[in-house]
């Protein structure tokens, strides 16, 4: 386990008394685990979401749009 001397300010000091009373945490360091955490699963996976699959599920049943070569799909784009 890594250590680390940290400044926080005085909100975050709140947020981080409330998250460990909310989920009964032994201390700050497992309530910024916590954070740290939920952050990963909120923000930085969105893929995994079902919602993003669902999305990306309707986008793979659309027609795909034939541009033949790189040149033309260049094209496209300035139009």
């Amino acid at each position: 386990m890594v250590q680390a001397m940290i400044n926080i300010d005085e909100k975050t000091n709140r947020i981080l008394n409330i998250i460990k009373a909310k989920y009964g945490l032994k201390d700050k360091s497992a309530a910024i685990m916590h954070m740290a955490a939920e952050y990963e699963k909120e923000i930085m996976e969105p893929e995994l979401r079902p919602k993003f699959i669902e999305k990306a599920q309707e986008i793979m049943k659309q027609k795909p749009i034939d541009v033949g070569t790189v040149e033309n799909w260049k094209k496209m784009l300035d139009c």
